[in-house]
């Protein structure tokens, strides 16, 4: 799968969470809600995700490869960037 595009929804000027982003794969599957979160050693993204009963957090999407991590994230911080250019 490629990622075919992404789009920055929001951005945020306060708190730790910076932006909210869809990514889509392949022009046919869309993953909303992927968030671009400052950490104590910079920015990651942090995939979608549901609070169980138990009040964990549980992906509800994410990728399997450490590859495919790569590219998501390096697509998704390179859209923050350009977003926080504009």
């Amino acid at each position: 799968m490629q990622i075919t595009d992404v789009k920055v929804r929001k951005v945020l000027n306060e708190g730790r969470m910076k932006a909210v982003v869809s990514v889509t794969f392949d022009d046919a599957f869309v993953v909303h809600d992927i968030k671009v979160v400052e950490g104590k050693s910079g920015l990651f993204v942090a995939m979608p995700s549901r609070r169980r009963p138990n009040g964990d957090f549980r992906d509800v999407a994410h990728p399997i490869t450490p590859d495919a991590r790569r590219q998501l994230e390096e697509a998704v911080l390179s859209a923050y960037n350009s977003a926080l250019q504009q």
